[in-house]
Parts: C-alpha cells; structure tokens; sequence
C-alpha cells in the first residue's frame, strides 16, 4: 500500500496516540514529576510523530530510515521514562488509575517501537530510492515488478497445499 500523506500511516497514528496519551497523563493532577521530566517525556513522546512525518516528507529512502531510527529512539526514551515512573509509583501511594495509565502508555511506547522498526526493515530491503528519484521510468519498472510479484502469488496459491514451492512460499509469508 502506499501513502499519500504522513497522516495517513499506521505508524504516525500510534505515534499520534502516544503524544496525546502523554499529554493525558501530564494532566492527571496526582502524575509527580519534576517539571525537567515532564518537559522531557513531553518532548520525547512528540518527537516520535514529528520525526515520522519528517523523515516521510524528505522524498528520500535513505532521509526516511534515518528520521526512523531516531523516531524510534524517542519511542524507547518515552519507554525509559515511563519505567522509571513505575517504580517511582511502586514506591509511592498512587492511585490504580495512574499506574495504570502509565503501564497503558508504556504499552503504546513499545508498540510504535515494533512498528517503527518493521517500517525501517522493509524499507532497507526495497529497491525504491525515494520519492525525490522517481521518474517516469522508475515509476513503470516499480509497477511492473509489483504486478509481476502479483502474478506469481496468484501462481503459487494456484498450486495443490502440498507443493514444495506452494509450501516454501507460505513458509517466508510471500503468500
């Protein structure tokens, strides 16, 4: 599938969620934190969208995966941040609603993280330059080889369940 805009990722709209369940959780009037950590985890969790949707508008591969990794890399201090609040909330008399809301957060934290890092995966194995390279040309051979790996999907699935080829391809998930 392609996209359009950065609005419209899956991996945008979870950051997207982070950030405005971070903000929930900076609200929450018995979260404590020194005002440094919560400018911090504010930062942190609002730089995972805004580097998703910078790395997607900079037309290059290479530009893409590298506002990625650091996407990711504010995902996992999001992530730290908030382990270091439940400890901190182990020790203290917080309200279940609080400690819950962090772990959920956390949760989310990790799951933008598998995402984030999927995403970059796919991309380092993909012949596509980026947007900035695409020319007519390139555009056609990309189109020829997404309906040329259609076509022999269709092929594999078209054999009987036992076929060693059938077998190998639902094996690595070509099919």
């Amino acid at each position: 599938m392609t996209y359009k805009c950065f609005e419209d990722l899956p991996a945008w709209q979870k950051a997207a969620e982070l950030y405005e369940l971070t903000e929930d959780l900076l609200d929450h009037p018995a979260f404590q934190a020194t005002r440094g950590f919560r400018d911090q985890l504010d930062r942190a969790s609002l730089s995972v969208s805004n580097n998703i949707a910078e790395g997607f508008e900079r037309g290059t591969t290479n530009e893409l995966l590298q506002f990625l990794y650091i996407a990711r890399g504010s995902a996992g201090e999001v992530r730290s941040m908030l382990v270091l609040r439940e400890r901190r909330a182990a020790k203290r008399d917080w309200p279940a609603e609080l400690k819950t809301q962090i772990s959920q957060l956390r949760s989310i934290a990790e799951n933008c993280s598998r995402q984030i890092r999927a995403w970059a995966d796919s991309l380092q194995n993909s012949d596509i330059r980026g947007q900035r390279h695409l020319n007519e040309r390139t555009r056609r051979e990309f189109e020829q080889k997404q309906r040329s790996s259609e076509f022999d999907k269709k092929l594999l699935r078209m054999l009987p369940a036992n076929h060693p080829r059938r077998k190998d391809a639902e094996e690595r998930g070509l099919i």
